[in-house]
C-alpha cells in the first residue's frame, strides 16, 4: 500500500512525542543547512541577470522548492514501499556525500575555493531553451532543474530518519517554513562556523549506511540486528548521532578553538 493509514501514522507520533519532536529537530535542521547551500547555488545561477529580474527568478526558485518537495513527498511514499528503492537511495545519499569531500579535498589542494559552482551556460537545458524561452526564463528552467534536484537528495534523507510520512513532512515542510524566517541566521551561522557545511555531508553519509542496511533487513528480517535497524531505537539513535555531530564540533569550537571558527 503506497498510501498509508493517516490516522495510524499520528498515533505513532502522539505515543512516541520525545522520538517525533527529535526527528521532526533534525529534519528541519537538515532541511535548514541544505537550504543554505543550495541557495547559495541558486544565487550564483541568476547572477548574470539584471538586477531587477533576480529576485523574481529567485521567487520562482522558492515556489518551485515549494512544488517540487511536495511531488518529493509523494515519491517518499513510494521509497517507503518499495523495500529496494531504500538501499537504492541509501547508496545515492552515500554518492553525493563522497563526491563533495573529493571535490573539497580537489579544490583545496588546488588552492581553489572549495565550494563548487554549476556553470549554467555548458547546462543542455539552458543551451536549448534561451533561442526559445529568452536569458530570463532560461534561467528560471535551470533554478527550477536544480531545485527538483535539491528535493530528492532532502527526501532521501528524510527517508533515513523515519518511515512515518507524516512526521516527514512535518519536518520537510515545517523546516521550509523557518528557512523563510532565518535564513540570514543560518548564513551567518556557516559564516562563523564553516565547518557545519562538512558535518552536514558526513551526516548525510550516516544516512545513506542507514538507508543501505535496510537491505539486510530486507533479507534477514528475523536477525536481532534487523529488528534492531527497524526499531524506534534506531530511530532515536540516529536523531541523537545526528545532533551530537552538530553540537559537538560548535562546543569545542567555542572551548578549545577546535575546529576553528571566523570572529
Amino acid at each position: 500500500m503506497i498510501f498509508p493509514d493517516f490516522t495510524h501514522l499520528l498515533n505513532d507520533i502522539l505515543q512516541n512525542p520525545a522520538k517525533s519532536i527529535a526527528i521532526i529537530g533534525n529534519l528541519i535542521l537538515i532541511e535548514s543547512l541544505l537550504s543554505v547551500d543550495n541557495a547559495a547555488v541558486l544565487a550564483t545561477i541568476v547572477m548574470d541577470l539584471p538586477e531587477h529580474q533576480r529576485k523574481k527568478a529567485l521567487k520562482y526558485g522558492i515556489l518551485g522548492a515549494y512544488v517540487f518537495r511536495g511531488l518529493a513527498l509523494i515519491f517518499a511514499s513510494v521509497l517507503i514501499s518499495v523495500w529496494w528503492l531504500k538501499p537504492l537511495g541509501g547508496l545515492y545519499l552515500i554518492y553525493i556525500s563522497v563526491d563533495w569531500f573529493i571535490k573539497k579535498i580537489k579544490n583545496t589542494s588546488d588552492d581553489e575555493s572549495p565550494e563548487e559552482n554549476p556553470n549554467k551556460e555548458s547546462s543542455w537545458l539552458y543551451k536549448n531553451s534561451i533561442g526559445l524561452l529568452g536569458q530570463f526564463w532560461a534561467t528560471v528552467a535551470i533554478v527550477e532543474v536544480m531545485d527538483l534536484a535539491f528535493s530528492i537528495d532532502n527526501v532521501f534523507a528524510a527517508v533515513a530518519f523515519s518511515d512515518n510520512l507524516l512526521l516527514i513532512t512535518l519536518g520537510v515542510f515545517i523546516g521550509i517554513l523557518a528557512m523563510r524566517f532565518i535564513a540570514q541566521w543560518f548564513v551567518r551561522l556557516m559564516q562563523v562556523f564553516p565547518f557545519l557545511e562538512t558535518v552536514a555531508f558526513i551526516v548525510i553519509a550516516v544516512l545513506g549506511v542507514k538507508l543501505s542496511l535496510s537491505l539486510y533487513e530486507h533479507f534477514y528480517p528475523a536477525t536481532a540486528f534487523a529488528r534492531f535497524l527497524a526499531s524506534h531505537t534506531m530511530e532515536i539513535l540516529v536523531s541523537v548521532i545526528t545532533v551530537l555531530l552538530f553540537v559537538v564540533p560548535v562546543a569545542t569550537s567555542y572551548l578549545f578553538g577546535f575546529p576553528s571558527r571566523k570572529k
